[in-house]
């Protein structure tokens, strides 16, 4: 089936649905944990745990070490991709090298 014939059928069963003609489809509720929120001593907490400096805690996150110091000292709150960062390396010490973030020689 192409493109266009299934874009036709899914806005037919979409018709139909809004009709009531069609009831049995399927349904996914989709759940969205909530966005962390990290401050100030728990990020270091999170690098001292991980044996990071604040450079090398930069570089993984792809920021600058002045945002770390700035996150750290409690003078900016990191944005949603870096709290879900460090939420995943939080959670799991293993994270940065199961992904191959970062590995030791």
């Amino acid at each position: 089936m192409g493109v266009y014939d299934s874009i036709i059928k899914g806005l037919n069963e979409a018709i139909q649905y809004e009709k009531g003609v069609l009831k049995a489809t399927k349904s996914r509720h989709i759940y969205i944990a909530d966005l962390p929120q990290y401050h100030g001593t728990k990020i270091r907490e999170i690098r001292m745990k991980q044996n990071m400096t604040q450079k090398l805690l930069a570089a993984v996150l792809g920021v600058s070490i002045k945002t770390v110091e700035a996150w750290e000292s409690g003078k900016n709150i990191p944005e949603g991709p870096a709290q879900r960062l460090l939420n995943l390396i939080d959670k799991d010490e293993k994270f940065l090298e199961k992904y191959e973030i970062m590995s030791w020689k």
